[in-house]
């Protein structure tokens, strides 16, 4: 055996520390490259399949395994390396790896959340501009906006929970923490009231959602009307009819009353005609012209109540009133509706030889009025 040889198996002999370290990285870089080509042909393969949610574990998992794989492997040869030097800065290396471990499954949890929100708000349809917002809350899919929300409590959850945790591997009390941060969330509390009604208020905006983004709605007793275009965490704007935007704070909307013409399900047509007082009469075949026409209508929903009826002896008509509904809750084409069904209670008044009566005043004279004969010269 050579020179060479022996000094080499000396310098091993010595020295077998280096090898196991130099191992102990190849086997973690070995173990992730082999890591990586298993996940990324598993999760081309459950992408083939029906099944959305194996393929969205497979693709959190990508990122965090590498890392939990490094994570172990680094540490340990860490370890063998505090074993032959005995350097204090290895001591460090048991919380490390602790920690890795849990920022490892801190982001597989995170990108799991994503991902499940957004296959969620894909398989469900939902969106904040729904093209039937009508049927948006009322038919269990979930709107965009309560994904978003749900996703970003529950992230901030595990976050929370992730850095509890931390605390407690580095040997800091949690009990301590957790007093610490109830008498801060007190004061912080009292400091910021209206900072925290107008996020619990967005809260129960997107728990209850009584409107969504695209909806038009309207509050009586604010004043307040127009379209929804954005739903924050403390602010909600809405855009009025005139194009200006109206931010209100979330914390309002618990005290308030919302309507939300978006949602109706037909659009009410109610309007009082008045005919002349000479053709009273002729009201009782009006009505009932009209009440045959409104039940013909194939725009109206005959399936709702309709009613026409003479309700009023007005000063200078007597009114019948009409109530239906249209199948359509679009503004413009409402107004189309109802155009169509003025005119034909028009003309139907004319058939009937009668007219729409307007403002008339009748003058009395007690004793009566003469006129002179031309040129009498009275």
């Amino acid at each position: 055996m050579s020179d060479f040889h022996l000094e080499f198996i000396h310098w091993a002999s010595q020295n077998a520390w280096v090898v196991q370290v130099f191992v102990v990285v190849f086997a973690a870089l070995l173990g992730s490259f082999l890591l990586r080509r298993a996940l990324n042909n598993l999760h081309a393969k459950l992408k083939r399949t029906a099944n959305v949610w194996d393929d969205s574990v497979v693709a959190a998992l990508q990122g965090p395994a590498l890392l939990l794989v490094w994570v172990v492997g680094l540490t340990f040869a860490a370890d063998i390396v505090r074993a032959q030097t005995e350097a204090a800065i290895f001591t460090a290396v048991r919380p490390l790896r602790q920690i890795g471990v849990i920022c490892a499954l801190t982001w597989f949890l995170l990108r799991l959340t994503v991902r499940v929100q957004h296959e969620i708000t894909a398989k469900s349809g939902a969106s904040g501009d729904s093209s039937d917002p009508a049927a948006a809350p009322e038919d269990g899919r979930l709107d965009a906006a309560t994904v978003d929300a749900l996703g970003k409590l529950l992230r901030a959850s595990i976050l929370i929970t992730a850095g509890l945790v931390t605390l407690q591997t580095l040997g800091f009390s949690i009990a301590g923490v957790l007093a610490f941060g109830g008498i801060g969330g007190i004061a912080i509390g009292f400091a910021a009231r209206d900072l925290l009604a107008n996020f619990f208020g967005g809260l129960m905006l997107y728990l209850d959602r009584p409107f969504a983004v695209g909806d038009w709605v309207c509050s009586p007793d604010r004043s307040i009307e127009g379209g929804v275009e954005h739903i924050g965490w403390r602010l909600t704007r809405i855009r009025s009819f005139d194009k200006r935007p109206i931010y209100i704070p979330n914390g309002v909307f618990s005290t308030m009353v919302i309507v939300n013409p978006s949602r109706m399900t037909h659009r009410r047509l109610y309007e009082t005609v008045g005919i002349r007082y000479r053709d009273a009469g002729k009201m009782d075949a009006i009505v009932a012209d009209v009440q045959a026409m409104l039940e013909r209508h194939p725009d109206l929903d005959s399936a709702e109540t309709t009613i026409v009826n003479f309700n009023k002896f007005a000063p200078s008509s007597l009114d019948f009133f009409i109530s239906a509904y249209t199948r359509t809750t679009v503004w413009a084409e409402f107004h189309r509706v109802k155009q169509d069904v003025l005119l034909q209670i028009n003309a139907i008044i004319d058939a009937r030889g009668a007219q729409i009566a307007f403002p008339t005043s009748t003058l009395e004279v007690p004793d009566g009025v003469r006129l002179a004969a031309a040129g009498s010269g009275a």
